[in-house]
């Protein structure tokens, strides 16, 4: 789309209360929306749909923005704006109920055309989470997959900084402006600012300038899941985003993958229902690919305890897995006097053997 045209588009979607919906509706009557920003009067837009409220607030409004100026400041950000009637624009998400009108992006717009699965999950993770999210993700890289999160501290974050260790892709979905007074949650800026570096991409419908409000985060789950051939869920609450995001999967006809989780972790209760409601149980990538008819690059290999290099710290990794155990029912169960547990535990942790889950508590390190 010519330059000119664009800045029309991008001053129309400043008018907050003009959503994808209304978008297309003026996008299917005027021949061009330099023509409706120049041109129309109310009575054109009471002829495209809007009602007389919307008609109103756009010919009031439009008089305070300056479609150039706009574009500027996306340029001065060094992000792109892509209309949905742009060849770039992502095919899987025009599929979509309301796909957004326009997509504000930073970085290789090459992945909306590369196999992408989202990756999404509680904010609050067990540490059985996090290594499930680490393990599904570096699996998906390994297999050429694009993972698709939305930057959300937990699982989100995780998934993103994993794919980038791996010298993977991944998109990143915000429900901000992509300005970096706005960027959400302010911890993962440098998060974002690494995922553009890395050659991954962030998009937001939002404009530049919107702050992180709590409506725009389940509108953005849409998007999310639009991306992507299926979304996977690791952890989620009863309440949890990430099951809006499945919610979304299912209504636009892509596959809803979850890991099970132990029945008495609370936040195992969202994959556990989903699958009792027919999403895919999934204990490997292999599982994900099948099902999307994707051929497997890496089969997965099973993820095998570390090696004891003692009696002692056999006895002890007997006894750890992926569900936390506190230090005083370990010491119960290995028969080991307080001390000779600690130190053990110790040189475990130092070798990568165990992580410590926080609370006195810990589990193993697979590899």
């Amino acid at each position: 789309m010519d330059q000119n045209e664009l800045q029309y588009w991008v001053a129309l979607n400043q008018i907050s209360s003009i959503g994808a919906a209304t978008m297309k509706k003026l996008y299917n009557y005027f021949p061009d929306f330099a023509t409706l920003w120049l041109e129309s009067t109310e009575t054109d837009l009471l002829s495209a749909g809007l009602d007389s409220k919307n008609a109103e607030l756009l010919l009031t409004r439009k008089h305070l923005i300056e479609p150039a100026a706009e574009m500027e400041k996306l340029l001065k950000e060094n992000i792109t704006a892509i209309t949905i009637a742009d060849p770039e624009y992502p095919s899987a998400l025009k599929e979509i109920h309301h796909p957004p009108a326009l997509l504000y992006c930073k970085g290789n717009l090459d992945l909306f055309r590369s196999e992408c699965l989202a990756v999404v999950g509680t904010r609050h993770m067990t540490p059985y989470g996090s290594q499930m999210a680490e393990q599904f993700t570096v699996e998906l890289v390994a297999n050429n997959l694009t993972t698709v999160s939305g930057l959300a501290l937990g699982i989100d974050t995780i998934v993103h900084h994993t794919t980038i260790k791996n010298n993977g892709y991944t998109i990143a979905v915000l429900g901000s402006g992509l300005d970096q007074k706005n960027l959400y949650p302010s911890s993962n800026r440098s998060l974002a600012n690494n995922i553009v570096a890395q050659n991954g991409l962030i998009i937001s419908e939002f404009p530049l300038g919107t702050l992180p409000l709590r409506h725009h985060f389940p509108i953005r789950n849409r998007i999310i899941s639009g991306l992507s051939r299926g979304t996977l869920v690791i952890e989620a609450g009863e309440s949890s985003g990430a099951l809006i995001t499945a919610k979304y999967a299912l209504d636009q006809n892509r596959e809803v993958f979850a890991v099970p989780g132990n029945i008495t972790n609370p936040y195992s209760i969202g994959p556990n229902n989903l699958i009792k409601q027919g999403a895919i149980a999934v204990s490997n990538v292999v599982d994900i690919l099948d099902s999307l008819n994707l051929k497997s690059v890496s089969a997965s290999a099973p993820r095998q305890k570390p090696t004891p290099a003692n009696d002692q710290e056999k006895i002890i990794l007997t006894h750890l897995n992926l569900e936390p155990i506190h230090f005083n029912d370990l010491r119960r169960r290995t028969g080991l006097t307080a001390s000779d547990l600690n130190a053990a535990l110790s040189m475990l942790e130092i070798t990568g053997k165990i992580k410590n889950a926080g609370a006195g508590e810990y589990i193993v390190n697979y590899h």
